[in-house]
């Protein structure tokens, strides 16, 4: 950036600064400049050619220069005379017949003309002050004596000079520093106070602040023209404001009223068109209608008194494959074959205006199966009685329920599976192995036994009698059928964690809890603060029933999960004066199979028992338990095995959840039992 471009975008405090110290150096300078010319200019226009004629005044007095005029030695002893002048640059005197006899010189030795006649030609090209003065001889040519003056001044001058000058600059600096800050309380900061202002002014558009009036000058009065213009600014913000609200107020009022104009003549074109297009517009609302129905993800089918097809929405033509045009007015059974085998339940519905719901049925579409879940709502009106099917596609939410199921039952072997097979398999091994090892190494029929027994000095026979005698062959018959036992136990937890298949097949009841039974007394998670196997369990099985179609795993599920409740109830009792009590019962009670699991716990209140069967309601600790157990039991029986749950307790007294499986495969579930609020 070139010199004068920053000087003009320098401060107006620093501008003038600046000018005051150029100002002070220049005349500092000059008055110097001007001081040391007028001091040499003195000294050689006055003061040297006074000197010299002082000078020579002295020297022209005729005993002087007659002795002078002698020899060189008096000619010299004059000059000497001289020497202290401190005016006198260099000295030269001269006989009668212009011969130079001496010569006295200071400093750098000149160059003095030898002759006389020579004075006048030197004179012209030296620039000192010179004097030619005559001394007179009686009787003889006179002589001359040549004074040169110094063109030099005295030290003294210069050392005077320099402090002078250091003097002026010392008073000058004081000068400007204060020049400077009088400049920047009169002139910057008013302006500086005066900027920040407009800033602020412009930064907050606060129009009511105001600057100080400062003093009388220039920047006093452009401060109060900003606050004359602040006010007029402000006073017109003021006004465009009310004039922005008076106009506000106008167009709301002028919204209003159109609003009030648009809403009338809408009014009266509605009457208009009430009064004059009455079939239009009851032919749009029913297309209206229609299309709200034709929306709905479920499909949508109205019948008559004698079922035939009144409405039919797309969604229904989707899963029939029937048309609109072809299903209506035609028997439900026609236009959608699979909705036959309900026909009694249809007719139900439209004679005791009752609600019917199919839990769960299975078509298949496109050789694939899907799951479809049937309300039948009954239709009463003025247009007369009838029958509303809604059909909603349940598969989804089927599979979800599934995944929670094996979630659940992952949960609940999940750490014992795992736990079983290597906690348990590993020293079960090795326990019947070493039995084994232990009746081979007591067999007499082994010679490794023999020979080893001859060499410790006893007979094999006799041992073999002791040990009969002390029962230790029973100890160990009791070892390997305990090892075989838990065997078996690892092999139904590893069977209970497989996936269910969803097929039922005849399951005996009573081998079913036992070796539920067994799974929960060897679950550890259970057995912490309470001992599953030293609880009576009693088994009340009915005879009379026979093999009950169910899943086994997943009914294996469920009696596990009552377990392990029933235990965990007796468990939080705080009066252990009765003993705990499991009650197992199975009873035919046709078209029933039930299974009940009754305990003498700390029973439920009734807000609990209500929402027993309620997904993630638990009264368990944090952490305790994912309130999942039952509503997955509950979803296992009432939807997998269309069957019923229910559950009786008493506060204090104890619990008895009742299970109800049909004996028949395809029986379809009645509606859900009162106390079992889901």
């Amino acid at each position: 950036m070139p010199l004068r471009e920053r000087l003009e975008n320098l401060p107006v405090g620093q501008k003038l600064l600046a000018a005051l110290l150029v100002l002070l150096t220049t005349v500092l300078l000059v008055a110097n400049l001007t001081f040391i010319s007028a001091a040499y200019w003195i000294s050689q226009e006055s003061m040297a050619p006074q000197a010299l004629q002082t000078i020579g005044r002295l020297v022209s007095n005729p005993k002087l220069a007659q002795q002078a005029l002698d020899s060189q030695l008096s000619a010299k002893a004059l000059l000497n005379e001289l020497n202290s002048y401190s005016p006198l640059r260099a000295a030269a005197l001269y006989d009668s017949d212009g011969s130079l006899l001496a010569q006295l010189q200071h400093g750098d030795e000149l160059q003095l003309p030898k002759r006389l006649r020579h004075i006048e030609s030197w004179r012209i090209t030296e620039f000192r002050s010179t004097q030619l003065i005559k001394l007179p001889r009686p009787g003889r040519p006179p002589g001359h004596l040549l004074l040169v003056a110094s063109s030099e001044l005295p030290m003294a001058f210069y050392t005077g000079t320099l402090t002078a000058s250091l003097g002026i600059l010392v008073f000058s600096i004081l000068l400007w520093m204060v020049i400077a800050r009088q400049i920047k309380r009169l002139i910057t900061q008013p302006i500086y106070r005066l900027e920040e202002l407009s800033r602020q002014v412009t930064r907050e558009e606060n129009y009511a602040l105001r600057a100080q009036r400062g003093n009388h000058d220039e920047i006093g009065s452009l401060a109060e023209a900003f606050n004359t213009m602040l006010s007029r600014i402000e006073a017109r913000e003021q006004q465009l404001k009310r004039a922005r609200d008076e106009f506000q107020a106008a167009f709301d009022q002028a919204q209003g009223l159109a609003e009030e104009t648009r809403h009338t003549n809408r009014k009266l074109e509605l009457e208009v068109q009430v009064r004059s297009k009455i079939e239009r517009k009851l032919t749009g609302f029913q297309n209206y209608l229609n299309s709200i129905i034709d929306s709905m993800p479920s499909a949508l089918i109205a019948l008559d008194e004698q079922l035939y097809v009144t409405q039919w929405n797309q969604e229904a033509s989707a899963l029939s494959g029937t048309p609109l045009d072809e299903a209506l007015n035609q028997p439900i059974f026609l236009a959608f074959e699979p909705l036959k085998p309900f026909l009694p339940e249809l007719k139900n519905t439209v004679e005791r205006h009752t609600v019917a719901k199919i839990e769960r049925v299975t078509w298949t579409k496109d050789d694939v199966s899907h799951h479809y879940a049937l309300t039948f709502y009954p239709l009463m009106g003025g247009a007369g009685r009838g029958v509303v099917i809604r059909i909603d596609d349940i598969t989804q939410r089927l599979s979800l329920e599934e995944m929670m199921v094996q979630s659940e039952k992952m949960l609940s072997v999940g750490g014992l599976a795992a736990g079983m097979a290597h906690e348990i398999n590993n020293p079960l091994g090795a326990i019947l192995h070493n039995v084994q090892n232990i009746r081979r190494r007591l067999s007499a029929d082994l010679p490794r036994n023999i020979e080893q027994a001859a060499e410790a000095g006893i007979d094999l026979a006799t041992v073999n009698r002791y040990l009969q005698s002390r029962e230790v062959p029973q100890l160990l018959d009791g070892i390997q059928q305990a090892g075989a036992r838990a065997a078996k136990i690892v092999t139904h937890m590893l069977s209970f964690s497989r996936r269910s298949n969803r097929q039922l097949a005849p399951c005996d009841l009573p081998a079913l809890i036992d070796q539920a039974v067994e799974i929960a007394g060897s679950d550890f998670d259970l057995t912490i603060g309470f001992d599953f196997k030293g609880q009576a369990i009693s088994r009340q099985f009915d005879p009379a029933l026979g093999p009950v179609p169910c899943t086994a795993n997943e009914l294996e599920q469920v009696l596990l999960n009552l377990l392990k409740n029933a235990a965990q109830a007796i468990h939080q009792r705080t009066d252990n004066s009765e003993p705990g009590h499991i009650i197992l019962r199975t009873r035919l009670n046709p078209p029933w199979a039930e299974i009940q699991v009754e305990d003498n716990g700390v029973g439920m209140p009734e807000s609990v028992r209500k929402r027993t069967f309620e997904p993630f309601f638990t009264t368990k600790e944090i952490g305790q338990g994912t309130g999942l157990g039952l509503s997955v039991s509950y979803f296992i029986i009432t939807n997998n095995h269309k069957g019923q749950m229910e559950v009786h307790s008493t506060p204090g007294v104890g619990t008895c959840f009742t299970l109800r499986l049909p004996l028949a495969a395809n029986s379809v579930t009645p509606p859900l039992p009162t106390n079992a609020e889901f």
